[in-house]
């Protein structure tokens, strides 16, 4: 069995196994009422060209021609790259692949000119949280409190030309509630989208 690491796209078809495996196992943690269209309308949230050359990539990992995991990174500056839509067949874990996935989204990100990772996870997902700080991330969260009182977790990590350097992006104080944080995190979350938005627009710009 051969592994190999192939540069795709969210529209490739051969990279549905992971848009539907995210979204099914979203739903199945969160539910599918958690937010407005379930996973499938934050799976879907950002166009293709996001996750392309210069700005972005989005890598599948295939075993004899079969997609078994995968990621991708968008831009949100210069500076930063926010990784997204990691995933391993849930047959397949525990064997390394995810951190495969995220040490070559930092290479390739790296090879862009980023040089910080960002990402979030969520707060069912206790599994991602450890395999993140193993990997060196830095959580902008205070881990001795109830992760409830963020619901996304973010954590940070310098790559490329500044590896090996302190994070030194402030630490978000705990929500009031879940509620509360679910508000915070939409927030948040629109501000990203719209430095990504923002992002891409230029850069089509220029490129028509």
């Amino acid at each position: 069995m051969a592994d190999v690491f192939v540069r795709s796209s969210p529209l490739d078809p051969v990279a549905e196994p992971l848009l539907e495996g995210l979204i099914s196992e979203y739903d199945g943690r969160y539910g599918a009422a958690s937010r407005p269209g379930g996973a499938r309308s934050e799976i879907l949230r950002y166009p293709a060209e996001a996750f392309a050359p210069p700005l972005g990539v989005f890598l599948l990992l295939q075993r004899d021609g079969v997609t078994i995991a995968g990621g991708a990174f968008m831009s949100h500056d210069e500076e930063t790259a926010e990784l997204k839509r990691i995933w391993t067949r849930p047959d397949l874990r525990r064997q390394g692949l995810a951190r495969q996935i995220v040490l070559a989204l930092e290479e390739a990100a790296a090879e862009l000119g980023y040089t910080r990772a960002y990402l979030t996870t969520g707060y069912r997902q206790p599994e991602a949280s450890a395999l993140y700080i193993t990997l060196g991330y830095r959580p902008l969260f205070d881990a001795a409190v109830d992760p409830t009182l963020y619901r996304s977790l973010p954590f940070e990590k310098h790559i490329g030309a500044k590896a090996g350097q302190a994070g030194t992006y402030p630490v978000y104080s705990p929500a009031a509630s879940l509620e509360d944080a679910t508000k915070r995190v939409a927030a948040i979350k629109a501000d990203q989208e719209a430095k990504v938005s923002a992002r891409l627009a230029i850069y089509l710009a220029s490129a028509a």
